[in-house]
């Protein structure tokens, strides 16, 4: 299945297949990188989320559909794995992360890191760790009441504008002094002003795919 990639990386693809991928997210932006991650013949992909589809997830969610409303993203993923690429094995981890079981993600062999959660908190921490303990990551900024996808790049956290969400980690990293790269997707977009948040198919879907794109690129990065 890997033909085509093959004409781009030659056996580099064999690298990838060693690889460990961990991506904390499967929705709107989470979904497109498991499917990049899968379809690239990552080896492993540690996926974590502890929610369940609903409806109004199917306009940009790619794992959902109107048979797996009420199912756990975590259990669809490796349903998808299973008839896209059953080589690659999907670890579960169906849990809520928070500060006190943070650590436990870290036990795994993990050569990369796609961050792509809402949880403010949880963002900060796995940016603080893969700093700490050298792991490269990227981490997905705000996708919501964005329009148009074009406008989404990849940066270092100190260059981002008229992101409300990277504002918040733009000015934890400054405040806490972290050393080091911070990668980030994040657009030049302002945010279009709702009540709630609205969302599109297309702006997380590129975000998630910019991601897996970025942590391939690096996996092979000194190799091609």
């Amino acid at each position: 299945m890997y033909d085509r990639l093959e004409l781009l990386i030659g056996d580099k693809v064999r690298e990838l297949k060693e690889k460990a991928v961990l991506l904390l997210g499967l929705g709107g932006v989470g979904g497109y990188s498991f499917e990049s991650l899968l379809r690239s013949g990552i080896g492993t992909i540690i996926v974590v989320d502890n929610d369940c589809f609903e409806e109004s997830n199917l306009n940009r969610q790619l794992l959902s559909n109107l048979n797996n409303i009420g199912n756990y993203k975590v259990d669809e993923a490796l349903k998808r794995k299973e008839i896209i690429n059953p080589e690659c094995q999907v670890i579960k981890i169906k849990e809520f992360i928070t500060k006190d079981n943070i650590d436990m993600l870290f036990k795994y062999k993990i050569d990369f890191v796609i961050d792509a959660i809402d949880t403010v908190d949880i963002k900060k921490l796995i940016i603080k760790n893969c700093l700490e303990k050298k792991i490269k990551f990227i981490s997905v900024m705000g996708t919501g009441n964005k329009l148009d996808s074009a406008r989404l790049e990849i940066m270092d956290i100190r260059k981002t504008m008229y992101d409300p969400l990277a504002k918040i980690i733009r000015k934890y990293v400054n405040s806490e002094h972290l050393k080091g790269k911070v990668p980030v997707v994040s657009s030049f977009e302002k945010p279009i002003k709702n009540e709630k948040v609205g969302s599109n198919a297309f702006v997380p879907a590129v975000a998630g795919l910019l991601a897996a794109n970025y942590a391939v690129l690096e996996l092979l990065r000194g190799n091609l």
